[in-house]
C-alpha cells in the first residue's frame, strides 16, 4: 500500500499528552488469569458450553473485583455484565462419509485426513451429495473493480468447485491484488460467500501451507468441530450446502487422474484470462447428518465511565473463546486450551481494567469488551458492531488484543495488517518514546487485518487496530523471534498444545500491555478523534457520521 500523507489537521491526536513513568501492571496476576482460563477445567472455552459458563462467570467476577461497572445489555433500566449474542450452532452427527471417483476408481476419504468438511450451515438436517461433477475455479474471485472474474459465466449449480486459497498475486508478489499482502478476496470466508453467490453445490479450498499461513492441523481442528453462525433469515444466501478444505496432495492427484497439471493450471489462475476447468471423470460424494440449534452466547462488558465526556468511549477488546473439545492429538489430548490464543489477551484486558479503575479517572469512558465466537468467524464482535451497546459514531477507537507476547522483551512493535489510520502513527510515536522501532506486519500474506476482532468495527468506519510485540527479541534478535512464531503456528496454534507454561518470560507481556495501557490512556484523555487517512477504504463510512463528533 502506498504511503499516504496527512495534512496538518490530521496529525497525531496523542502527541501533546505526557506518558506515565511506569505502567501500573502486574505480570503475575496476568499469568494467573491465563493459567485459570486455559486450564482443563474450562474445557477449551467453546461458545455455548459449560466452558463458556465458567469463563463468563470468571470474567464478571474479575471485572467486579477490579471496580468496573457493568456495561452490557440494558435490562429494566440497568446495565447487565453481558450482551446476549444469539447464534446458530451446527454439528455433524455420526460419520462423515466421503468418496471421490477419479480415473475409473472410487476412493474413500476420511474426515480430518484427506478432507475437512464443515457442518452444513444451510439449515438442513442431512447433506447428501451423489456423484457431483468437480470443477476448478482458480482463486474463486469475482472483483468487478479489478476487472477480474474467475467464473466467466460458468453455471456451478449441482457442481463442487475446487478453489485456491489466498489471492492471485500470492506467488508472484505482483499484480492486481496488492502483491503479497492478502486482500479480503484471499480469505477462505470470502471463497465460501462467493460459492453461495455463484449457486454452487459447494466449494472445497485446496490447502497449501504457505498461502493459507497455517498447516493442515489447524484446518482440521478448526473445521471438523462445532460451526457457528449468526442467525440468518435465509442462510442459503450466505452458505453453499458444502464448505470444506482438501489436502493439496489429494487435489493434485484428482487433477492428474483427470489428465490435468495442477501447477500449470495454478499459473493460469494467476491471470485474468483464466477460465474454469472441469475435471473430466471426477465426481464427489458425501453423506452426513447435521444437528442445528439456536443458542445464546455472551459478550462480557465492563465499563469505566469518563469524568468529563462519558458519552465518548474507547474500547479495549479481545476474544475469550477458543475451540473447546475436539479431535485428539497424538497424545490423546482433546482439550484445546487456548492459552496464548486468547487467554493471554483476556488476561491483558482484565489487567487493563484493574489499572484504569485504580488510577485517575479518564475524561472519556473506557469499555472493556470480551467477545465470544472469534474462532467461529468474529461473530461476537460482528454482533456487537451490528448491535452496538454504545454508538459507533462516538466510539473513539478500538484497541484489540489477540495472542500476547510471552517470549520476553522485544525491540519492536507491529500491526495485524497495515491500518491506514492516525492510530497507527500514534503507535509508532509511542513505541519510539519507549525505545522501540515499528515493523510492518511480517506476514501480510496471512490477511491478519481481516482475521481479528477489530475488523467488524473497522469495516463500519470505527478506527480500530490490533497491534502487539514484534519479532525482534531482545534476547536472540529477529531470527529467534521468527523461529518462535513459526514454531507456535506449526506445533501449538489451534492445537491442544496451546497450554499454560510456567517458564514463560513475562517481561515481554508487561512491555506489550504497557503499550496498550498508554495508547488507551492518551485516547481517553484527548479531545481529538483518530481518523482514517485519505484513500482508506473505510474512511467514507466514518465520515458519514462526522457531525456526531464534536
Amino acid at each position: 500500500m502506498k504511503k499516504l500523507l496527512l495534512g496538518a489537521a490530521a496529525l497525531s491526536v496523542l502527541a501533546a499528552l505526557p506518558a506515565y513513568a511506569a505502567d501500573p501492571l502486574d505480570a503475575q496476576r496476568m499469568a494467573q488469569d491465563i493459567k485459570v482460563l486455559s486450564s482443563d477445567a474450562f474445557e477449551g472455552r467453546a461458545p455455548a458450553s459449560e466452558g463458556e459458563k465458567k469463563t463468563v462467570a470468571y470474567l464478571v467476577e474479575q471485572m467486579k473485583a477490579a471496580g468496573l461497572q457493568p456495561g452490557g445489555d440494558l435490562k429494566n433500566g440497568q446495565r447487565a455484565w453481558t450482551q446476549d449474542v444469539p447464534l446458530a450452532r451446527f454439528t455433524t452427527k455420526g460419520p462423515v462419509n466421503v468418496s471421490v471417483k477419479a480415473g475409473g476408481e472410487t476412493q474413500a476419504w476420511a474426515q480430518g485426513e484427506q478432507i475437512a468438511i464443515r457442518a452444513a450451515q444451510t439449515g438442513v438436517d442431512r447433506l447428501t451429495i451423489k456423484d457431483a461433477p468437480v470443477v476448478f475455479v482458480g482463486y474463486g474471485v469475482k472483483a468487478g473493480e479489478r476487472n477480474w472474474d474467475d467464473f466467466k459465466g460458468m453455471d456451478l449449480k449441482g457442481k463442487v468447485a475446487l478453489v485456491l486459497v489466498n489471492d492471485p498475486d500470492f506467488e508472484t508478489g505482483k499484480g492486481d491484488f496488492g502483491g503479497k499482502a492478502m486482500t479480503y478476496y484471499g480469505r477462505w470466508t470470502y471463497k465460501y460467500e462467493e460459492a453461495a453467490r455463484q449457486g454452487a453445490l459447494g466449494f472445497l479450498v485446496i490447502h497449501e501451507t504457505a498461502p493459507a499461513s497455517y498447516g493442515w492441523a489447524t484446518v482440521k481442528n478448526s473445521n471438523t468441530n462445532e460451526i457457528f453462525d449468526v442467525i440468518r433469515q435465509d442462510p442459503t444466501k450466505a452458505h453453499a450446502p458444502l464448505e470444506g478444505w482438501i489436502q493439496r496432495d489429494n487435489a493434485v492427484d484428482l487433477f492428474r487422474k483427470a489428465g490435468l497439471d495442477f501447477e500449470a493450471l495454478k499459473k493460469q489462475a494467476q491471470t485474468r484470462d483464466f477460465r474454469p476447468v472441469t475435471l473430466n471423470g471426477v465426481t464427489f460424494s458425501t453423506d452426513y447428518a447435521i444437528d442445528a440449534q439456536k443458542v445464546v452466547s455472551k459478550n462480557v462488558v465492563g465499563l469505566l465511565p469518563g469524568k468529563a465526556r462519558p458519552q465518548e468511549r474507547v474500547i479495549y477488546s479481545g476474544h475469550w473463546d477458543h475451540l473447546g473439545v475436539g479431535l485428539p492429538d497424538a497424545k490423546g489430548d482433546r482439550i484445546y486450551n487456548g492459552a496464548v490464543d486468547n487467554a493471554s489477551g483476556i488476561a491483558a484486558l482484565l489487567e487493563l481494567g484493574r489499572a484504569f479503575a485504580k488510577g485517575p479517572r479518564p475524561d472519556r469512558s473506557i469499555v472493556f469488551l470480551a467477545v465470544t465466537a472469534e474462532e467461529k468467524g468474529l461473530l461476537g464482535s460482528e454482533y456487537y458492531a451490528d448491535n452496538p451497546l454504545y454508538p459507533l459514531a462516538t466510539t473513539v477507537g478500538v484497541l484489540n488484543m489477540d495472542g500476547m507476547n510471552l517470549l520476553g522483551p522485544v525491540k519492536d512493535v507491529t500491526m495485524s495488517g497495515d491500518a491506514p489510520l492516525t492510530l497507527q502513527d500514534d503507535l509508532v510515536k509511542l513505541a519510539a518514546e519507549r525505545g522501540l522501532s515499528f515493523s510492518p506486519d511480517p506476514n501480510p500474506q496471512a490477511g491478519s487485518f481481516y482475521r481479528s476482532d477489530h475488523f467488524p468495527f473497522a469495516k463500519r468506519g470505527v478506527p480500530a487496530i490490533s497491534f502487539g510485540a514484534g519479532e525482534n527479541l531482545a534476547k536472540g534478535g529477529a531470527a529467534a523471534g521468527k523461529a518462535a512464531a513459526e514454531a507456535y503456528i506449526k506445533d501449538r496454534y489451534h492445537q491442544p498444545a496451546d497450554e499454560y507454561d510456567a517458564s514463560w518470560d513475562l517481561t515481554g507481556l508487561t512491555q506489550e500491555v504497557g503499550l496498550f495501557y498508554e495508547m488507551g490512556r492518551r485516547l481517553a484523555n484527548s479531545t481529538a478523534w483518530p481518523e482514517w487517512k485519505p484513500g482508506a477504504e473505510f474512511k467514507e463510512a466514518r465520515d458519514r457520521t462526522k457531525a456526531q463528533r464534536k
